[in-house]
């Protein structure tokens, strides 16, 4: 059952078991005040070692880029030497793993700042509120990037990539969706520039760009990937013209020959707003000839189909492997899937419960058995 979705898949120098692959997720249950990975977290992963590929949540790459309570970094030797135990426990029980870089850009509140506003490409505020260690507080609105800014990020981003690469991950995705600061760069509502970074879609995709290119430099091409959302409002970050933004996006991704492109393409559900627009991997498959991943709402069906049919190369599931570590196996027999706890508080709160405590298919038939 599913043939398509268990065959093999090369992406550059990676190497995917089965193109059922785990999406990052954002989960909070990093150890504060210094965003450091733990015990808890490796049990998470190490459960979800038999996706193709295990995308992780996303990571903050600086202290002035993370603005999620309990959600991991990689700027630290403290948080490299805690993810270490982490790949390698995914490692031991045959899994990839690839971590995924992360600056918040506007969307950091200046709870996390010391009180200082977030930048971002310019000066814009994002609507809505942030989750914050004393609850929901507007967002503040964000002060555009100098030059120096710039410049200093990119320099972050690489250091991460080298801490990444410490740790031992497989490779790293840069998280270039969702209304983060790579995507408030690349969308023209939210990217106002009038200098070399701003203006036409090519200027706009400057800073993502450059951003891989450091990453490069650490990783080689074909252990790099990048996220996109080219569909749409995401926490107030949209384009006029996505088909233009994301056409040129995607020949970046393939000038720097990037090992695989995943693309966020919510359905009716989705997470982070607006979703009746037309979906644009058809935009990202005319420019980019590398592997593609296409990811939300899937079911295994949806999935099989698209693989099968060329549309894509694989799929990323997100919600479906916080209740179904072994999501594959339940995939490969036709099992149904746990049904998620659909509680934020299970989502994100720094507990065991809703995190490492879902049954496998294998621990609920013995159960039934019983």
């Amino acid at each position: 059952m599913h043939d398509a979705l268990f065959q093999p898949l090369t992406m550059g120098a990676l190497e995917a078991k089965n193109r059922i692959f785990m999406a990052p997720l954002t989960r909070g249950r990093a150890a504060e005040p210094m965003f450091t990975p733990n015990d808890m977290m490796g049990t998470y992963y190490r459960q979800r070692a038999g996706a193709g590929m295990i995308l992780t949540e996303a990571t903050g790459i600086s202290v002035e880029g993370l603005g999620w309570p309990s959600a991991p970094g990689i700027w630290s030797d403290e948080q490299t030497e805690a993810w270490k135990p982490i790949v390698k426990g995914v490692h031991d029980a045959g899994g990839l793993i690839v971590m995924q870089l992360w600056h918040m850009g506007r969307i950091v509140h200046p709870h996390f700042l010391g009180g200082e506003a977030p930048f971002s490409a310019s000066a814009t505020k994002a609507p809505g509120e942030a989750h914050t260690p004393a609850g929901k507080s507007e967002y503040a609105t964000a002060r555009a990037m100098t030059q120096a800014d710039i410049d200093r990020t990119i320099g972050d981003y690489r250091r991460a990539a080298e801490n990444a690469k410490k740790a031992g991950f497989d490779g790293v995705q840069l998280h270039g969706a969702n209304g983060y600061l790579v995507d408030q760069f690349l969308r023209d509502k939210t990217n106002l520039r009038t200098d070399e970074y701003g203006g036409s879609p090519e200027n706009r995709t400057r800073f993502m760009r450059e951003v891989l290119e450091a990453i490069i430099d650490v990783w080689g091409s074909d252990r790099v990937g990048i996220r996109l959302s080219p569909n749409g409002d995401s926490q107030g970050t949209d384009d006029s013209n996505p088909a233009a933004t994301f056409g040129a996006a995607s020949k970046v991704c393939e000038e720097l020959g990037l090992a695989f492109v995943e693309l966020r393409q919510p359905g009716a559900d989705g997470t982070f707003g607006r979703t009746d627009v037309p979906k644009q991997d058809a935009v990202i498959r005319a420019n980019y000839t590398g592997p593609l991943i296409l990811n939300s709402d899937y079911t295994a069906q949806e999935g099989d189909d698209d693989v099968s049919s060329g549309r894509c190369e694989a799929i990323s599931y997100g919600r479906p492997y916080i209740s179904n570590p072994d999501l594959e196996k339940r995939i490969a027999v036709g099992a149904e899937f746990n049904p998620n706890k659909d509680v934020p508080k299970s989502w994100y709160f720094p507990i065991p419960e809703g995190y490492v405590d879902y049954p496998t298919l294998e621990e609920e038939q013995a159960a039934s058995a019983a």
